[in-house]
């Protein structure tokens, strides 16, 4: 049985043997529309999985059972003068960059509808694992906004540039298999098993130290987007980060002694 810890009303922290996390998205209601009190929920979330030490990975998933996140509440939007909405947005940035900006591997697992915010979340994490009925897109343009969750950076660090683009213009929606053979999203599973294959897939990340991998994810973070030697040079300092770490000496003897590593995560 996994310990879960609620934050606010809609946001469901899951912790599952061994070290990974499960950030459950918990208002099913709204098909989990990121409200305010919603994205203030995520970023405390976050910032408490974050100071984490003993987690390895964790996995973004929902509650409801045909949308994994239809993205901003436009209801909520639509009775918001324009001074309220101002002083929301730097409350909506934190849920975002705090899927962004967690430490460890991240991995999303999509079913259903990922929409405009809601597959900006997704796209915040490392991974992304999609069942067939996923539908993803950032239709922000056609209400008259812009992604603003991160979209416009990073779908063009998954597609390129002109792909990010044409998909932004036109605010088009995509079908999973298109999504996975576009590059929108890593793997495509069968209809109803995201979240299981994407558990597996964080059981299997999390197999291994700990400190590596927050060190290896720091690495592929900061060095994205440099020259090469700027980026050997990220790369130099994430691994004298860890060399002398109790994990790299626990996974060198493992090796040694033929045996699985019991990494102190130190």
């Amino acid at each position: 049985m996994a310990d879960e810890e609620r934050f606010g009303e809609f946001v469901v922290v899951r912790r599952h043997a061994p070290r990974v996390a499960e950030l459950v998205l918990d208002r099913p209601k709204a098909m989990n529309a990121v409200s305010s009190a919603m994205a203030e929920a995520l970023s405390q979330a976050c910032a408490a999985l974050a100071d984490d030490a003993t987690v390895s990975v964790t996995v973004l998933t929902s509650t409801h059972d045909r949308a994994f996140c239809v993205g901003a509440d436009l209801k909520e939007r639509n009775s918001l003068t324009d001074a309220e909405l101002v002083r929301q947005r730097p409350h909506a940035r934190a849920a975002y960059t705090g899927v962004l900006d967690l430490p460890m591997p991240t991995v999303a697992a999509v079913h259903g509808f990922a929409l405009g915010g809601g597959f900006e979340l997704a796209l915040a994490c490392d991974l992304i694992v999609a069942d067939e009925t996923a539908v993803v897109g950032l239709p922000e343009v056609s209400v008259g906004v812009i992604p603003g969750g991160g979209g416009t950076q990073l779908l063009p660090r998954r597609v390129g540039a002109a792909r990010a683009a044409e998909l932004i213009f036109t605010a088009r929606r995509l079908p999973g298999e298109e999504a996975a053979r576009l590059g929108l999203v890593d793997q495509l599973v069968p209809a109803g098993e995201a979240r299981t294959e994407a558990l597996a897939l964080a059981g299997r990340i999390a197999a291994n130290s700990p400190v590596g991998l927050r060190a290896a994810k720091r690495a592929l973070r900061l060095g994205h987007g440099l020259d090469l030697r700027a980026g050997l040079e990220v790369e130099d300092a994430a691994w004298r980060s860890v060399a002398f770490s109790g994990d790299r000496a626990e996974g060198v003897a493992a090796f040694n002694e033929k045996r699985s590593p019991d990494w102190p995560g130190e």
